[in-house]
């Protein structure tokens, strides 16, 4: 049986069996006929090759059905399952990552990552201390020892007055038997 001239359609009834015409593979003869021979084949060798083309270009067409009616029957089983597309999405996100996160270049970016984190880390506890050593000297400087003993002062005529029962401030008119009025409202 010539598989050139079978029906190849697997809905077909007729499937298997000698067809006269072939509409499901749209083969021009003519372009076949147009092309000029390739140097160093007998016709008969180039006959052969052109039944074999014939040939592949139909179980090409036959795979890509029997792929359709795959897909069609595979959708189907999912919906009749109840496995949506969202789960498919979901696992294929998921696969996808995985395989990011083991691929070299992923890792050679985490490690770069790592050790710049490493050196930034350290470079700001360098400046931390830095800051730090310096508020020490400052804090034992002259100036600032000054600057502490007037605030020192300052608190401790505010603070005094208050232990003392007195929630007012010190009045710079000399009045501190007055209680100060509360200010006007907006």
């Amino acid at each position: 049986m010539d598989s050139a001239g079978q029906d190849i359609n697997l809905n077909s009834p007729n499937k298997g069996l000698l067809s006269d015409s072939m509409t499901d593979v749209p083969v021009d003869t003519g372009v076949a006929a147009r092309t000029p021979a390739v140097e160093g084949l007998t016709e008969a060798e180039e006959e052969e090759l052109r039944a074999e083309l014939t040939k592949v270009e139909e179980e090409i067409v036959t795979l890509r059905q029997v792929l359709a009616a795959k897909e069609r029957h595979c959708g189907e089983l999912k919906r009749r399952l109840g496995l949506s597309t969202l789960g498919g999405l979901k696992q294929n996100l998921s696969r996808s990552w995985h395989d990011v996160q083991v691929s070299s270049a992923y890792k050679k970016t985490q490690e770069t990552l790592s050790q710049a984190g490493q050196k930034t880390s350290a470079a700001l506890s360098t400046v931390g201390s830095a800051i730090s050593r310096k508020l020490g000297d400052m804090r034992n400087s002259a100036t600032f020892k000054s600057f502490e003993d007037r605030v020192g002062t300052i608190k401790s005529k505010v603070v005094g007055d208050r232990e003392n029962g007195s929630d007012n401030l010190p009045s710079s008119a000399g009045s501190g038997d007055k209680p100060l009025s509360d200010p006007a409202p907006f």
